[in-house]
């Protein structure tokens, strides 16, 4: 599998943290391999300047750690 064939998704609280396990909020596709790595937002801002070169894609999705919680009226 080449990397372009690695479809993006939406992050969830199921995908996890490769470092520590916590909630991951970046996804890095590597170029050669096409391998993905996950990361908390922590971990991602610790390894982005070393790692961002060697990726296909860098999916950061820790703007969602800013966000407001929608709840539906119950009525």
């Amino acid at each position: 599998m080449n990397a372009t064939s690695v479809a993006t998704r939406g992050l969830t609280a199921l995908d996890r943290c490769d470092r520590c396990g916590a909630q991951a909020y970046v996804r890095a596709v590597l170029a050669t391999s096409g391998g993905e790595l996950l990361f908390c937002a922590h971990h991602a801002r610790e390894v982005e300047s070393k790692l961002r070169p060697q990726t296909t894609e860098w999916q950061d999705e820790s703007s969602k750690l800013h966000e407001k919680p929608v709840f539906e009226d119950a009525d």
